[in-house]
Formats: C-alpha cells, sequence, structure tokens
C-alpha cells in the first residue's frame, strides 16, 4: 500500500477502470478523467488505395504500429476483397510490428511479424530495427498510423530511401464532456494531487490543448514542480519534454501495471 492514501491522476481512457483499480490495489486515491476519445476515419479512401496498392503487389514493407490499429486494418480491407488472396499477398510483404500487441493481431489473422520492434518501441527502435535487418532503400513501405502522425518516422524512413506511404486507421478527439478532465487539471493545479501517470504521448497534447485554451499553461506547470510525474515508456516522456513538462520516473518495462506498481514504491 505504498501510496498510502494518495491522490494519483491519471488520464486513461480505454483503460479506465484497470488503471483506477490498480491505483486502489497500491493504496492510492485514483483521480482519472480520459482525455482521449477514439474517432475511425469515416473517410477510408487512403485504406483502400492501400489495399489496390497491396493487391497489386506494390508495398514491399508494411509498418504496423498498434494492435487496435492492425485489426481494424485488416477489417477495412475484407470489406473490398476475399480474405486469402489479401493473406497471401500480406505473405508476400516484409512485416514490421511495433511490439508485442500488433503481434497478438498479425497471430489472430494466421500471419506473423518479419521483425518486432524491441522495446521500449519508439520510432528510433524502428529505425535501428530496419538500418540492421532490412534497409528500406528503395523500398515501397506502408506506415499504419494510430491517432496522429509521426512526421519524425516518416522523415527518417524517406531519408533513407523509401516512399513511404501513410495509412491512417482511426484519429483522438477530446471527450464531448470536458468537465471531468478540467476538474482533475483544477485539482493539480491546487496541490491536491501527489502523483501524475501519462500512459500515452496523445494524452500530454490533449491536456496541453485544454490547458491553452482555458489560459492556464503556466499555472500548470508551476503545480507539476510540487508532485511525482511518472510517464510509461520513452515516447511518452519525449512527448512531455516537448512540452516543458518535468520526467520525475520512468517504469522498467513500459507497462501500466509496472508503472503503477514502481511509482508506488
Amino acid at each position: 500500500m505504498a501510496f498510502n492514501g494518495m491522490t494519483v491522476a491519471a488520464f486513461e481512457s480505454r483503460m479506465a477502470t484497470e488503471i483506477s483499480r490498480l491505483i486502489e490495489r497500491y493504496g492510492g486515491r485514483p483521480l482519472v478523467a480520459p482525455v482521449l476519445r477514439e474517432i475511425p476515419l469515416e473517410d477510408n479512401s487512403v485504406v483502400h488505395e492501400f489495399g489496390a496498392r497491396l493487391m497489386a503487389g506494390h508495398i514491399d514493407l508494411l509498418i504496423l504500429m498498434t494492435g487496435i490499429g492492425t485489426t481494424s486494418l485488416f477489417d477495412l480491407l475484407k470489406t473490398r476483397y476475399p480474405w486469402p488472396p489479401v493473406l497471401t499477398a500480406l505473405q508476400r510483404c516484409t512485416i514490421v510490428a511495433r511490439g508485442p500487441k500488433p503481434v497478438a493481431a498479425l497471430k489472430a489473422a494466421g500471419l506473423q511479424a518479419t521483425l518486432t520492434v524491441p522495446e521500449p518501441n519508439t520510432w528510433h527502435d524502428m529505425m535501428r530495427t530496419l538500418d540492421e535487418h532490412r534497409p528500406v532503400k528503395g523500398l515501397r513501405v506502408a506506415l499504419q498510423e494510430y491517432g496522429v502522425s509521426n512526421p519524425d518516422l516518416v522523415n527518417a524512413l524517406e531519408q533513407r530511401g523509401a516512399e513511404v506511404f501513410p495509412v491512417p486507421i482511426y484519429k483522438w478527439a477530446l471527450p464531448e464532456d470536458l468537465g471531468p478532465l478540467r476538474h482533475a487539471l483544477d485539482e493539480i493545479m491546487a496541490s491536491r494531487v501527489h502523483v501524475m501517470l501519462i500512459t500515452n504521448a496523445i494524452q500530454v497534447d490533449h491536456v496541453m490543448r485544454v490547458l491553452e485554451q482555458d489560459g492556464k499553461v503556466e499555472r500548470f506547470r508551476a503545480a507539476l514542480t510540487k508532485m511525482v510525474l511518472a510517464s510509461i515508456g520513452p515516447t511518452a516522456s519525449e512527448r512531455l519534454r516537448h512540452h516543458d513538462w518535468p520526467v520525475d520516473f520512468e517504469p522498467s518495462h513500459s507497462k501500466m501495471g509496472i508503472l503503477v506498481k514502481e511509482v508506488s514504491e
């Protein structure tokens, strides 16, 4: 019970219940305010263009960034093509999975990754893996994007001579009701929160959007110096530092359960 009654803030959306239970398990009082709302792209024309290129043999390498994005991509392809020829076309490609979640989605679809990016699964790790095992010069690379684009990854691929075709599957929006989020931010600025957990880099961008709308950015940054700010891993930490937030802690592995346990300790 290492939190010993401390208030612990988090901005989880999909796993809000799970992170609340974890905080309680380790003796904390959870203050969880979702900051992301997932919106499927209504216009799937880019995915259909990807499908046409894939079926014509014009994709050499496919990078899968997320598990849910991988599953959604395959589901969208199934709306236009029979699955067996899609499977055959995918098997002709080099498939690069960013960590275990895309690997699991591939396995469920009867596929396996050619390359798996090791922890902490940043775009730097992605490029190191490709440079070592599958240089991309002259390759036609499809990049399954998640929520927002990663221009650094796209630029790194293009600088190495790849022809990059981004394939966005879904995007993020702010919650329709910002009340819970604004309440959590006010509690932080009133110094009533002892620990904040960041479990996704996009959370930081969305919190900043609301703070900028409300004119409270500097008050919030000042409050961060009086608490522990824990990041789930290097990708989130990179985003925190981009916005001049401190990074007080990263766990030994980029997993939510390990984050809460190690921060409590």
